[in-house]
């Protein structure tokens, strides 16, 4: 009998770790845990309130809390995180202590086509930002964040990143 997995995604928002994460989830039979809806639903307000009410500084303190809370429950889940958590609070290194980390490394122009005009006005990190200011924003967050993800236990690059290659990575993680 094998051992269900905490299976993590990080990378970049616009990455498609909520995309991609219900479809494996799906394929799996694991619950999917958006960590961005577990904050809303735990705290009564949406993202964008948190960070123009209270600052990124006390979204990152929530962000780590309910991370932990969640990586200390069930097993056999996949988690999609915010693209800044694993580059806060030592998240990473919990991430990788208590689940199967995966980074989607996608690129910059794949990302910037999948956000779209509209989709960047929707995230608090992009809000009030032109086109050109949200790209050089993305390509700061990438320089910024980047070390972080390659610490993840499994890295899958490419626009068009399937189910199939992450179950082919993982199959090492599961445990007799």
């Amino acid at each position: 009998m094998r051992t269900p997995l905490k299976i993590v995604l990080v990378g970049l928002p616009g990455s498609g770790k909520t995309t991609f994460g219900k479809a494996l989830a799906k394929q799996l039979n694991f619950a999917f845990i958006d960590l961005d809806q577990v904050i809303e639903q735990e705290t009564g307000n949406t993202i964008s309130q948190i960070f123009e009410q209270e600052g990124e500084g006390r979204f990152r303190e929530l962000e780590s809390i309910y991370l932990k809370k969640v990586l200390e429950g069930i097993e056999g889940f996949i988690l999609s995180t915010g693209g800044g958590t694993p580059c806060f609070n030592d998240n990473m290194e919990l991430i990788n202590e208590k689940g199967v980390s995966v980074y989607l490394d996608v690129s910059l122009e794949e990302i910037i086509r999948r956000l779209g005009k509209d989709a960047f006005g929707k995230r608090p990190m992009f809000t009030n930002l032109g086109d050109g200011e949200a790209i050089l924003k993305l390509k700061n967050l990438l320089a910024a964040r980047e070390n972080y993800y390659m610490q993840a236990k499994i890295k899958l690059s490419g626009d068009d990143i399937s189910t199939e290659q992450l179950l082919s990575e993982l199959m090492v993680f599961f445990r007799n």
